[in-house]
């Protein structure tokens, strides 16, 4: 099932001195047609049944390959209950209320919306390939794929992951079976990401009305193997190649966005323009009833969706870890940026970090291990391939999953030391604090891996964090006297809520 050597399949990747090219004339498009009649819905399952079977190394398959209609369709009302049940998504329990505490003020840019618009990349028609991992268009050229075998899922429509390509850890133990249990029940399921990427599909097609060469990416916990069946969307919008300032241009790109999700599609309710520090457009999608975050060139989102992707698969006692600490952190309230605690994807870095740094390591450095692989100047056709290549971890620690969550507690408890180090993925290892601003007077510093820049900078009251410790502290003691999951996380409660 895995290759043995780490190097099968690897692809070719550019000179350094080439890598700083046009991405955008090589990213592919998505051009799903809006599915407005039987005859476009019937060519669009036509197309994409060839697109998976090219996706897969099969053309045999390409009669098994089924598409469900879409009841996306512009300008006109969307009949929710008319939608097919794999479009009917579970309403979030407890974010749909939530007020963030967003400073909002106006931005003043010297450019105009107009302006905006006209700096997006010109993309020539015979380089528009589908977006690499997700639906694929029509205009799928096989070339750009190469025909890998690696031990990562591949990112593809039909199945994500497939079962016969991924294992679950075995659990022997009372801590082990609740932590296990929780995974299953939890997990994102196929159809919750094919709800995902159908909306973003059609959300692409509809943007490029007003960006024509953009391109619209699925990131986050959806397609980094850590996200649960209720999990919102997180998406991203690339409108040019060089970075975009997101006090000026972004909130205009942004605000442009929201007028046509507004104005024009029937089914997004409640569009949002939220001024933080990187904007965002929340929004929430009838059909799929999901709600999805929407930002603009946050590149460094699409690397590290990818190299968390591969975190996730290398090692099968990671992901239930990963779930059981997001829905323990969740329940203690601490997990929350916008309220000054832990955001999920710091979270999934502290629990990494911390198995890449047992004495007998579960896990390595990626970036480390392969620095081709993971080149933070990669072009982003590129991005999607690394994971595949990527063999199994031959870890040597035989600690069962209730071990390693109690060992979890156990090393941010007592053993991290809060006030000088840096949580580092990308070194493997606790790192000294840097000098400067990013970091200094910090209470807790945790490294994005590609930027560099402080996943935990929301942590910015010293009561919060005493809050952030002290949970840590107590469920570590609970755990390791009673080895109950219950006792720190109502295992029944977590389950129903998703």
């Amino acid at each position: 099932m895995f290759p043995n050597h780490s190097n099968l399949g690897c692809p070719p990747f550019p000179p350094k001195h080439q890598q700083q090219s046009n991405f955008l004339d090589k990213v592919p498009l998505n051009m799903l047609p809006t599915l407005g009649s039987q005859q476009h819905l019937t060519e669009t399952q036509f197309n994409f049944r060839n697109a998976v079977a090219v996706l897969s190394g099969n053309l045999a398959s390409t009669r098994d390959a089924t598409l469900q209609p879409a009841a996306y369709v512009s300008g006109s009302p969307v009949n929710v209950s008319d939608a097919p049940m794999s479009f009917r998504g579970r309403k979030r329990l407890s974010e749909q209320s939530v007020q963030y505490n967003v400073k909002r003020h106006r931005s003043h840019s010297h450019h105009s919306e107009t302006a905006v618009v006209n700096q997006a990349v010109l993309l020539p028609e015979e380089r528009r390939y589908s977006f690499p991992g997700s639906v694929q268009s029509p205009l799928f050229r096989a070339h750009h794929i190469p025909d890998l075998t690696g031990c990562v899922p591949l990112v593809r429509y039909t199945l994500f992951p497939e079962p016969t390509e991924t294992t679950l850890p075995v659990a022997k133990d009372k801590l082990s079976r609740q932590v296990l249990e929780l995974f299953q029940a939890c997990q994102q399921q196929t159809s919750d990401l094919h709800k995902k990427e159908v909306c973003r599909a059609q959300l692409q097609t509809e943007i490029q009305r007003l960006f024509p060469h953009s391109r619209l990416f699925l990131v986050g916990s959806s397609l980094n193997g850590f996200g649960t069946h209720t999990s919102d969307g997180d998406l991203c919008l690339v409108v040019k190649e060089e970075p975009v300032n997101q006090k000026t241009e972004a909130r205009n790109i942004l605000s442009l966005v929201q007028k046509l999700f507004s104005t024009s599609l029937s089914y997004i309710e409640r569009p949002q323009l939220i001024r933080a520090k990187v904007p965002i457009v929340r929004f929430r999608d009838k059909v799929s009833c999901v709600e999805f975050d929407l930002n603009v060139n946050s590149v460094v989102g699409i690397r590290n969706t990818f190299l968390l992707r591969t975190y996730a698969y290398i090692e099968d006692r990671v992901r239930p870890l990963v779930l059981v600490v997001k829905k323990w952190a969740r329940f203690h309230d601490i997990n929350d940026a916008s309220r000054g605690t832990l955001s999920s994807y710091s979270l999934v870095l502290m629990v990494l970090h911390y198995l890449q740094t047992l004495p007998e390591p579960v896990l390595p450095s990626l970036q480390k291990m392969y620095p081709e692989s993971f080149d933070s100047t990669m072009e982003l056709h590129h991005i999607h391939e690394a994971p595949r290549t990527i063999p199994p971890y031959p870890s040597k620690n035989g600690s069962s999953l209730g071990e390693l969550l109690i060992g979890f507690f156990k090393y941010y408890a007592a053993e991290f030391d809060w006030s000088n180090k840096v949580i580092s993925v990308r070194e493997g290892k606790a790192i000294r604090r840097p000098d400067d601003s990013e970091w200094r007077n910090r209470f807790i510093c945790i490294e994005e891996p590609f930027d560099r820049t402080n996943t935990a900078r929301a942590v910015h009251e010293k009561q919060k964090f005493d809050l952030i410790r002290s949970q840590f502290l107590k469920s570590w003691r609970l755990l390791r006297n009673k080895k109950d999951l219950n006792c720190i996380l109502p295992l029944r409660t977590a389950i129903l809520k998703g």
